[in-house]
């Protein structure tokens, strides 16, 4: 017997028509998926919605970065008393599509503000606001209040300012993104102005989530 050849006596199985037909249904399913997925994401991304800040209306906070913070990302500190339970918003109406945990939450808490910090965003959720426009609000005190494919409306609260995850002190931080991209947040059609982290600054704007 020849290496590579089979016995004597034996048959080639031949592909008959019938796996030719599943290959080619095989082909035309991944044909169709990838259209279902990757045509949406290669559309341009809708109008802007109208995004409040993510906390209560008429209150002012401090908005801020700092180095290595990362572009866009903004970090959002009471102007007045604190931070520990402090409601947090939807900024605009949409669909959560994440509501969980990102890395791990730590022992940072109101009784135990030194306790070790976490990895990660801690608790966080995650809204879909349509055309390819979405919100993330990270490090929140406890279990979120919405669940993924909840609709939720604009001023909704989804959770409570605290500080799981990788955080250094209780705060809520926050991230408008289109597409795939971070971008720099707006508030009621305006820029935030935090956009660069090549220093540490802030800003201080009043909610008018109502």
């Amino acid at each position: 017997m020849s290496i590579g050849q089979p016995p004597r006596g034996t048959r080639r199985r031949r592909s008959g028509p019938t796996l030719r037909f599943a290959l080619g249904v095989a082909a035309v399913v991944a044909v169709g998926i990838a259209v279902t997925v990757g045509v949406p994401m290669l559309r341009e991304p809708g109008p802007r919605p109208l995004f409040q800040l993510p906390v209560p209306c008429g209150e002012s906070w401090q908005l801020g970065t700092y180095p290595g913070h990362d572009d866009y990302d903004v970090d959002l500190f009471p102007t007045g008393g604190d931070s520990w339970g402090r409601p947090v918003l939807a900024s605009a109406a949409g669909t959560v599509t994440v509501s969980g945990v990102n890395g791990s939450l730590g022992g940072r808490t109101e009784q135990n503000p030194q306790g070790p910090r976490g990895r990660g965003g801690g608790y966080w959720v995650k809204i879909d606001h349509g055309g390819r426009w979405e919100t993330q609000y990270l490090h929140l005190l406890e279990a979120p209040m919405v669940s993924v494919g909840q609709q939720v409306a604009a001023g909704q609260q989804i959770g409570l300012v605290g500080s799981t995850g990788n955080s250094g002190a209780p705060h809520l931080h926050y991230e408008q993104r289109r597409g795939w991209q971070k971008v720099e947040a707006y508030f009621d059609g305006l820029p935030s102005g935090i956009t660069h982290d090549d220093y540490e600054y802030t800003v201080t704007l009043t909610s008018n989530n109502c």
